[in-house]
């Protein structure tokens, strides 16, 4: 991953993924280009760190990610945006009202990682089901299996998710 092929290999792969998952958590386009490219830019810089022994390319990536989109939300916090005189009433009002900012971004990755646990099929069943409100002839249509496959991986998930500790 060092090299120019290296990191367009990487670019080519795990993009769309590292994109995705920031604009999820963030959601906004420009700070999620802003987290991609900072997530990018400190894998270039640990790259001779990397152990493939300890996970994936993309596992490594994905963690410097969270960090990254966790450091942009304290940063928001810590600075909000520059707000004029005429701009006091239209904000001070709408600002208390609205969910903060942080606690969105860490349930995302809270939801994240339970999903993480998640065997694949039944991670895609909760994503599209749940998560999507997707219907489940839909999911089944797409997936290619039967809906009650589809009903049953979206109920053991969600067994499995609750059974987890709460400190999980």
């Amino acid at each position: 991953m060092c090299t120019d092929d290296g990191i367009a290999a990487v670019l080519a792969e795990d993009r769309a993924l590292l994109h995705w998952k920031a604009m999820h958590a963030l959601g906004d386009q420009g700070l999620a280009e802003q987290a991609v490219q900072e997530t990018l830019l400190r894998a270039w810089r640990a790259c001779s760190r990397f152990d493939e022994r300890k996970g994936s390319v993309r596992t490594w990536l994905l963690a410097i990610e969270r960090n990254v989109m966790i450091d942009i939300a304290r940063s928001r916090a810590a600075r909000p945006g520059d707000t004029g005189w005429d701009d006091v009433h239209e904000i001070g009002d709408a600002r208390y009202s609205l969910p903060d900012f942080a606690d969105g971004l860490v349930d995302g990755l809270l939801v994240a990682q339970l999903l993480d646990r998640l065997p694949a099929p039944q991670r895609a069943a909760v994503v599209e089901v749940i998560l999507h409100d997707r219907a489940y002839h839909e999911v089944a249509q797409e997936f290619g299996v039967p809906v009650g496959t589809v009903k049953t991986r979206v109920h053991y998930a969600l067994r499995s998710l609750r059974e987890l500790p709460r400190g999980a």
